[in-house]
């Protein structure tokens, strides 16, 4: 099995390589080829249990992808997040299995409805990273991030549920509400808790190996412990990840750097291997089928009546969302009066073509494909799980349906659409300059005090420079300030460096600074740390 999977890992790579250096989407040709791949006569079934799935891939992608996220654009977009990640996983739910029990005899009622909770949620790999490579918005991207952040928490609870009904298991309570509070809160308060717990262990490590260490161990813990409880793993993660990233700013500067690396490699890996391994199962679920005795035909066409209302589902409900938002917001906006006490409104609705790409944007993946896989196989009363192949098949059916003809096709749309938010590059631009605002106020106050503190001539001299160059962005003084790496120098750096990072963290608490913005600026400043100290330590070994 470890050969197999060094194998799809290595030959996922090695796509994508060639992926980016065609500007071709990695995740959509990797599937394709897996596809193709997986008719090569004799090649062995590659198959993972889903706990592997849903408890070792799965948290450090969401992990990762929260600790890079913005918590304040996370909570702006709340609404939009919620109404997608959960009101929409539980309308899909009904909505596909209603679809599913009416149009032919292949599944019950109930097991149509675990079809449904299988394939609510789209999937946090697919979207994202096939996102990200066509450059959308900032925008549409906060809410598609924010979506795929919490949507598999919602389709993993109703799963839950709807197994559970159909073999007569025993939740820790009957009340549905109930069940998803407490899934949701104690995760999230757990996450919360154990990414506090340990941040103050890493301030206190001081050897940034273990520390890197000690975090990517987080995603798996939360996730487990949570689970242990009863709580939803998935939310425990991503709480955990918003709580290790805000604070991040306060851990050693060799710490982020390590730990930025590490989860971008560990991010590529997972990501080739998650769209190779949905590719390479088609051929074994279409065998699996026939060889219980159903019409693969009948099967298929059910597929694609299911792919459909998936698709049909998330489009008309985007555009009723997006028409509700807009009146919202034509009236709070109408009842604001102008030159009235400062009031703080809400986040500005999107536009119809925007609405149109959101919806568009419901690809399926592993999530999908583990939960089909970790449907039991009898129910407590020792019965076969009711059309539990159909239910596989189809959802396979459906998750490589939307990741090729949406995936394929969402390049197309964003390019005649002409997306382009008017407001996003000034407001970039706006937070751009209040960064280097922030950072000139809290340098040139160093700088003073240091002056200030002098007694010889060269450290007044340096001071002068680096007065000059902060408040001039001087090219000639930044280029002398290479030439002197004395003692002097090098202290006076890092205290400017210290400064500019203290009054950026500051004005991030504020809600001044955006948390992606001081990322921007602090990776900037990280290397610059990383110069001085190696400055610091030339200097303390002396001419070889």
């Amino acid at each position: 099995m470890f050969s197999q999977l060094l194998i799809v890992v290595i030959g996922a790579i090695a796509i994508s390589i060639f992926a980016e250096r065609r500007g071709i989407q990695a995740p959509l040709l990797i599937v394709a080829l897996g596809l193709i791949a997986s008719y090569i006569p004799g090649l062995p079934r590659l198959e993972l249990e889903p706990e592997v799935i849903l408890t070792i891939v799965l948290p450090p992608l969401l992990f990762s992808a929260a600790n890079e996220f913005s918590f304040t654009s996370f909570v702006r977009r709340l609404g939009s997040i919620v109404n997608l990640g959960v009101i929409l996983v539980v309308v899909t739910t009904f909505a596909v299995g209603w679809i599913a029990f009416s149009v032919g005899p292949l599944l019950s009622l109930p097991a149509a409805l675990v079809l449904g909770a299988v394939i609510s949620p789209p999937d946090a790999v697919s979207a994202v990273a096939i996102a990200r490579q066509l450059h959308l918005p900032g925008r549409l991207m906060t809410v598609l991030k924010g979506e795929s952040l919490i949507n598999d928490a919602a389709a993993l609870t109703l799963f839950s549920l709807t197994t559970a009904a159909v073999t007569g298991a025993h939740l820790a309570t009957d009340n549905v509400a109930l069940f998803f509070l407490y899934r949701a809160v104690v995760g999230a308060i757990f996450g919360v808790a154990l990414g506090a717990l340990v941040h103050r262990i890493r301030l206190s490590v001081g050897n940034s190996s273990l520390a890197t260490v000690l975090t990517i161990i987080v995603p798996f813990a939360a996730y487990l412990v949570a689970e242990e409880l009863g709580a939803s793993g998935v939310i425990a993660v991503v709480a955990a990840g918003f709580s290790l990233g805000h604070n991040a700013a306060e851990a050693d500067y060799s710490e982020r750097i390590q730990e930025r690396e590490f989860w971008k490699t560990i991010d590529a890996l997972l990501d080739a291997f998650v769209f190779a391994y949905i590719g390479l199962q088609l051929r074994f679920v279409v065998e699996d089928t026939i060889a219980a005795g159903y019409d693969f035909w009948q099967v298929f066409g059910l597929s694609f009546l299911v792919l459909l209302a998936v698709i049909a589902v998330r489009i008309v409900w985007v555009a009723i969302s997006g028409y509700l938002s807009r009146l919202r917001d034509t009236r709070i906006r109408a009842k604001s009066p102008r030159g009235g006490p400062h009031r703080r409104l809400p986040a500005e609705p999107f536009t119809w073509k925007e609405n149109l790409v959101v919806g568009w944007c419901g690809m399926r993946g592993v999530v999908t494909l583990a939960a089909a896989a970790g449907i039991p196989y009898v129910t407590l009363a020792g019965d076969p799980f009711p059309q539990r192949p159909v239910i596989q098949t189809v959802a396979f059916l459906v998750t490589i349906g939307t990741l090729l003809l949406q995936g394929l096709t969402l390049p197309y749309l964003i390019k005649r659409l002409d997306l382009v938010d008017p407001n996003e590059a000034n407001e970039t631009e706006r937070q751009q300059a209040l960064s280097r605002e922030i950072s000139r106020k809290a340098a040139l106050e160093v700088i003073d005090s240091f002056a200030a503190r002098q007694t010889s001539e060269e450290g007044r001299k340096i001071a002068r420079m680096m007065m000059e160059r902060t408040r001039l962005e001087n090219a000639e003084a930044k280029a002398a300030e290479h030439q002197m790496r004395g003692p002097a120098m090098i202290e006076l750096g890092q205290e400017v460096l210290m400064a500019r990072r203290s009054a950026l963290i500051a004005a991030r608490d504020a809600r001044q600074l955006d948390d992606e913005f001081l990322r921007e600026t602090l990776e900037q400043l990280d290397l610059q740390q990383a110069v001085l100290d190696n400055w610091a330590r030339n200097e303390a070994e002396g001419p070889i």
